[in-house]
């Protein structure tokens, strides 16, 4: 499960947001075909809505509350596709060590056993079998259990890095990037009146 998430990631392009940011900044300062062609030369999830979003922007018919809600849906419904199979990565992650401690419950009941029937003349060898069973299920039960929530945890941050990266270019694109472009233009005039004048 997860040979198949990293390669799912890598062929849906997940965290390959370059091109996309390219592509917006072209749309935002009016090249629009020029950006449309450079989110169609990329694969990757955020390409992919972002050139959903231009295509249908370019359809002078298309009204932006609308574009809004299906845009969502079409974000919701990746972000769906790269949880796909954490479920269960999780639930082995949570019930390796459970199944750890099973075994080594039952090692040390089996441990218990052979004393028990020993009577008097405890044989050190049986008693340390049932312990050696007990351990070496804790332990295999931890090796599973810690690889795997770790995966986990740097698939989750991968996929709220990459939900985080739709949601700011979405809102990009309908806002125009305001914000970036008014700082931009604060700081072009601070530059403007930071040049020295010199009077004639």
């Amino acid at each position: 499960m997860i040979i198949a998430k990293l390669l799912q990631f890598q062929l849906l392009g997940v965290g390959r947001h370059g091109p996309s940011r390219k592509a917006l900044d072209l749309w935002l300062d009016g090249a629009h075909p020029e950006a449309l062609k450079q989110v169609s030369a990329s694969r990757s999830v955020l390409s992919d809505i972002l050139q959903k979003l231009m295509r249908r922007r370019l359809h002078a018919s298309t009204d932006s509350a609308h574009l809004k809600e299906d845009i969502e849906r079409v974000c919701n419904a990746r972000i769906n596709t790269l949880r796909a199979w954490l479920r269960p990565l999780d639930m082995i992650a949570q019930t390796a060590p459970l199944i750890g401690l099973l075994g080594t419950v039952l090692g040390m009941i089996e441990a218990f056993q052979a004393m028990q029937g020993a009577g008097a003349a405890v044989d050190p060898s049986v008693l340390a079998g049932g312990i050696w069973v007990a351990l070496l299920t804790t332990a295999v039960g931890l090796t599973i259990a810690i690889p795997a929530s770790a995966i986990v945890g740097w698939f989750d941050g991968r996929i709220e890095a990459e939900q985080a990266e739709m949601e700011a270019t979405v809102t990009a694109f309908f806002t125009g990037a305001a914000a970036d472009r008014g700082k931009a233009r604060v700081v072009a005039l601070d530059a403007q009146l930071a040049e020295p004048r010199y009077a004639t």
